[in-house]
């Protein structure tokens, strides 16, 4: 393990109450966004406060566990490595790669010397036969690549607008911080990390054939970032650039990509009511600096990558995030946690009256005392409307909501 590891204080915090409990801890989200360090900083954890502990970890990523194949495979390994008398505190890495896990995770799970925790790359793990062997007996836990803030600490940056700039540039994957922040450096590493995600967990994972097709696909939705979309209308949009394929294939296509977390799917919803909306999505990049590197960062995009950014930031914060419709009216973000929920609109600038008039309006008109709040990238603060408040995209990055 890495003798530096940058504590990501949030995830330990999620961690923590549940160390030394029967119930398995699982990290989920795309490749490379650090599951493995939020891993080797709890280990670094636990040897602090247990000092006789015995740890056994498992890198499905390094060749020399490349033996562990199967749930036997797995079982036989962690007893071998098991010493009586203590707790083991059993890591495993990328155990989406390894057959029927979920038998060998529910036997270890019976005996109390064992505490278990890993992480995986893709969504469907966590359903079919691991959520009927192991109900109830596991909690999810969402990693995100860096927030803003962490960025800044990662790259020893000031909280300044440079740093913002560089954040909405390259993204906040960590193995950044162990290169210079610049184009050629950085875009080449995150095509990497783009080819690996796209090849290994969409690709290899659900044997697609029409590789040439979904890399248009992730070009399209790099694109239309925010933008509302169908299955229909992606597949006709296609048939436009004389790439046929049916609707039901893009819904398999898209479902791919989310799996992998790759990108999120954002439902639509009532403002007033709850109804959920069964078509028309908004799909953004759980990290901004791959969509950046594959489809190549412009000023004129601000606008996009900004909403992508305010979306990431309400999934770091914990909340449940759908997109608000009532006809020809729209909130942005409508994010829920707990039984609460705060309404977010994302502007570029508010340059105008028409603009101030549109974002603070639609707000205005929700009837009810949750919080609601306009993002910009304007310099100005704390002001607020009727009760609205308006915060500069650096100020709300900062806001743990």
């Amino acid at each position: 393990m890495e003798n530096e590891v940058i504590f990501r204080k949030r995830y330990s915090d999620k961690i923590k109450p549940f160390i030394g409990k029967q119930i398995i801890k699982v990290l989920t989200g795309q490749r490379r966004v650090g599951k493995s360090y939020v891993l080797k900083q709890t280990i670094k954890h636990i040897k602090r406060i247990d000092k006789g502990v015995n740890i056994i970890y498992i890198d499905k990523e390094d060749l020399i566990f490349d033996g562990i194949k199967t749930a036997e495979d797995l079982y036989k390994y962690v007893k071998d490595k098991t010493i009586e008398k203590v707790k083991n505190y059993v890591f495993i890495d990328e155990i989406q790669e390894i057959r029927e896990f979920e038998r060998a995770m529910r036997s270890l799970l019976k005996n109390s010397i064992y505490d278990l925790y890993c992480t995986g790359s893709n969504a469907n793990f966590l359903s079919g036969e691991l959520s009927t062997f192991l109900s109830g007996r596991y909690i999810e836990i969402p990693v995100h690549s860096l927030s803003f803030t962490e960025f800044c600490e990662f790259h020893n940056l000031q909280n300044d607008k440079n740093s913002l700039m560089k954040y909405l540039k390259y993204g906040g994957m960590p193995y950044l911080r162990h290169l210079k922040l610049e184009d050629e450096t950085a875009f080449q590493y995150l095509k990497g990390v783009y080819s690996t995600v796209i090849y290994k967990d969409v690709i290899a994972k659900n044997d697609i054939r029409n590789t040439a097709f979904l890399e248009n696909l992730v070009l399209f939705l790099a694109d239309n970032i925010g933008q509302l979309f169908s299955a229909k209308k992606i597949s006709d949009y296609l048939k436009s650039q004389k790439i046929s394929i049916a609707a039901s294939q893009v819904i398999n296509y898209l479902n791919h990509l989310v799996n992998a977390f790759f990108i999120h799917k954002v439902k639509r919803e009532s403002i007033v009511g709850k109804r959920v909306f069964e078509v028309g999505e908004k799909f953004y990049f759980e990290d901004i600096g791959l969509r950046n590197a594959i489809f190549g960062y412009r000023q004129t995009d601000i606008g996009k990558i900004m909403e992508n950014i305010v979306y990431n930031h309400l999934l770091y914060c914990g909340y449940e995030v759908t997109v608000g419709s009532d006809g020809n009216r729209e909130v942005d973000f409508i994010a829920k946690r707990k039984g609460e929920k705060i309404y977010v609109q994302v502007c570029y600038l508010l340059h105008d009256e028409k603009t101030i008039e549109r974002e603070f309006g639609n707000l205005e008109k929700i009837k009810d005392n949750y919080p609601k709040i306009v993002v910009s990238m304007d310099e100005f603060t704390g002001n607020s409307r009727n009760g609205i408040e308006h915060l500069n995209l650096r100020d709300y990055l900062t806001t743990i909501f």
